[in-house]
């Protein structure tokens, strides 16, 4: 996968250099709406080979949380400003450091918190061969989880589910997303094909589908 890091090296340098002034921009009006916590988000995620990196983000919950790594629509730790971050994408621009130090990868699997990615087991362990991606295949069938998972919370309390949001969350987030995510970005490193990666980048910056493993994501 030569090509891949060649590319990911000259399109998040060309990025950066494009839109560097964003990112002061941001980070002021965080620091503006969002008081009493830093502009950045940065935590450790599992990267390549089962690796920890710091993964970097814009912050977009509020600094006291309970820090679950699920999130849902609506959620209140998300503030109103990060939720507009969020939904356009502009809290993942400084994951573009990410990709130019070799961290992540424009296309690949979302870099998980540890207990998801290092715990798979047999032929699902192929994610870690790859780098954590920004978008990817399952990004992109899963643009709008939040919302997906915000619906399944409220169906489950309307049935007279009692349990807190965030642990009925979680258990659709495990049981049914994260092993659909798995066996989408093991074909992904299965069946790799470099002009699907620039497919995948224009479907996630354009917003349309595309063909991948059988299914439109």
């Amino acid at each position: 996968m030569l090509s891949k890091r060649l590319f990911d090296i000259a399109a998040s340098l060309v990025g950066l250099l494009l839109i560097w002034w964003v990112f002061p921009i941001v980070a002021i009006l965080i620091r503006i709406k969002m008081p009493g916590g830093p502009s950045f988000f940065c935590q450790k995620r599992v990267g390549k080979d089962g690796r920890l990196f710091t993964c970097h983000k814009f912050r977009s919950m509020t600094v006291n949380h309970n820090g679950s790594s699920v999130s849902v629509a609506g959620d209140s730790r998300i503030t109103p400003f990060g939720a507009k971050l969020r939904h356009y994408k502009i809290d993942e621009l400084p994951e573009l450091w990410d990709v130019l130090i070799g961290n992540m990868s424009f296309v690949g699997p979302r870099p998980d918190v540890p207990g998801y990615a290092d715990k798979l087991q047999g032929a699902d362990r192929d994610v870690l061969k790859l780098r954590p991606g920004i978008t990817g295949p399952a990004t992109l069938k899963y643009r709008l989880e939040d919302e997906m998972i915000s619906a399944y919370v409220a169906k489950c309390q309307a049935e007279g589910d009692t349990r807190p949001m965030q642990e009925i969350a979680t258990e659709y987030n495990d049981a049914i997303i994260y092993p659909d995510k798995v066996r989408l970005n093991c074909y992904y490193y299965r069946h790799y094909s470099f002009c699907k990666d620039i497919e995948m980048i224009f479907a996630t910056v354009l917003g349309f589908k595309v063909k991948f493993a059988g299914e439109m994501v």
